[in-house]
């Protein structure tokens, strides 16, 4: 079993089933989980305190986004994950690239999975990965009205939660590996 931890595991399971002690049958659980032991990671405050971003008025208005690279190819070649996150619902796309597409090629997805779902957000928050900050996406983005920011993990300008979320899928996907492994 893959599991995200003993709050969520227990919030998941409390609205379809209840027993008496569930809450600590469910802790006891994933305490002596092996995977969940080995995954787990010790999480540090940030060294200074982060800047509050404006909060967005309505759901795909502000999104953060980013690279999750350094994987092992995928069947059709995939090597990274670009994670685009809504800032207000929290609601995170995983989209399977090659870290050798072409900016055009990105473009093209982020059109496809973002904008045609979700509409042409008024601000994108991102770090500072070359497909990022070269010429044609800060271009496109020009033309399209969105204001793109760029910054940099734990920088005062960010809120925190984009690392977050990024830390619960390497979590999840370290248990993959542990429980799956080979495949």
């Amino acid at each position: 079993m893959v599991h995200p931890g003993s709050t969520k595991m227990y919030q998941d399971l409390k609205q379809y089933y209840w027993w008496p002690n569930i809450r600590k049958e469910v802790v006891d659980f994933v305490v002596k989980c092996g995977i969940y032991q080995q995954v787990k990671v010790e999480h540090r405050k940030p060294a200074r305190l982060l800047q509050p971003l404006p909060i967005p008025e309505w759901k795909w208005e502000m999104i953060i986004m980013d690279f999750m690279s350094r994987l092992p190819r995928g069947k059709k070649g995939n090597d990274a994950i670009w994670v685009i996150i809504d800032r207000l619902t929290k609601f995170a796309l995983f989209l399977p690239v090659k870290m050798t597409n072409p900016i055009d090629k990105l473009a093209k997805i982020y059109v496809n999975e973002v904008v045609r779902l979700h509409g042409v957000p008024v601000s994108i928050i991102s770090n500072q990965d070359p497909r990022f900050t070269s010429r044609l996406w800060p271009n496109i983005h020009h033309a399209m009205g969105t204001n793109l920011n760029i910054s940099m993990a734990f920088h005062p300008q960010t809120d925190g939660q984009f690392e977050r979320i990024i830390q619960i899928l390497v979590d999840l996907l370290k248990a993959c590996a542990f429980k799956f492994s080979g495949n």
